[in-house]
């Protein structure tokens, strides 16, 4: 259900459900946690590739039986609970999580997209949180989307159910890249590489601070930056960047 693998300095992690749209079953959600936590974990890894077997990258939270495996209302948060997980895994990861998304991310799996912290899509790609349709609630994703997009646009798309094209997901800022169909692969292994190419250290502090300052005054959030500054000043990579750069300038 959840292929994993690893070269070059980027952690390829694969839903692998295609019968059922990549529809996150528990044990999906189980097995995604850990390989999130295993390349976390890595050292060698610098960029983490989230993607899909054809021909959708993912359904959502897989509903088939959801009610048969909780008795009250302390399992289903229990449940609720592990997917939340998987975001949170993704937003402490210390490397950059990209999502490529082919076909329909709808629901969780829109979220578990969005939740990455870059998102590239084909542009047949498609988005949305349905589950207003059948009575459902895009609970926990809203999170997720109301920090991409402004409230109204992140209200409509909840309370409407629409589904919308990777173009018009791309024009509201809820993605960062749309790449032809049939250039899809091709662009994606040069964005994942160009990303691997830079400094781990630099990435990692970058994202820490992004996400650690969101909420923050202004001036706390120039405080933060000021001992982020300070730390990426002290590590190798940086050492090495200012001596290139000194010696450029001689």
């Amino acid at each position: 259900m959840i292929r994993y693998s690893q070269a070059s300095g980027i952690a390829r992690i694969t839903l692998h459900r295609p019968e059922k749209r990549n529809a996150l079953s528990p044990e999906m959600i189980a097995s995604l946690r850990a390989v999130l936590e295993q390349s976390a974990e890595d050292d060698a890894i610098r960029v983490v590739l989230l993607t899909a077997a054809e021909p959708d990258f993912c359904a959502g939270l897989d509903l088939s039986g959801l009610h048969a495996s909780a008795e009250n209302v302390l399992d289903h948060i229990g449940a609720a609970r592990e997917l939340a997980e998987i975001f949170l895994a993704i937003r402490r990861h210390p490397r950059p999580v990209v999502a490529a998304v082919r076909g329909r991310a709808l629901g969780g799996g829109c979220g578990l997209a969005t939740g990455s912290d870059l998102i590239v899509a084909s542009d047949s790609a498609k988005f949305g949180y349905p589950e207003v349709n059948i009575g459902f609630v895009p609970a926990m994703v809203m999170a997720i989307l109301r920090r991409s997009v402004s409230d109204k646009r992140a209200f409509e798309l909840l309370a409407t159910g629409e589904v919308i094209s990777a173009a018009e997901a791309h024009a509201i800022g809820m993605i960062n890249r749309v790449f032809p169909d049939a250039e899809f692969e091709s662009n994606v292994e040069k964005y994942v590489a160009n990303l691997a190419s830079k400094s781990a250290s630099s990435l990692s502090l970058t994202k820490n601070l992004l996400y650690h300052t969101d909420g923050m005054t202004f001036e706390a959030a120039l405080e933060a930056g000021i001992h982020t500054n300070a730390l990426a000043r002290m590590t190798e990579d940086a050492r090495r960047g200012f001596e290139r750069f000194t010696k450029k300038r001689e």
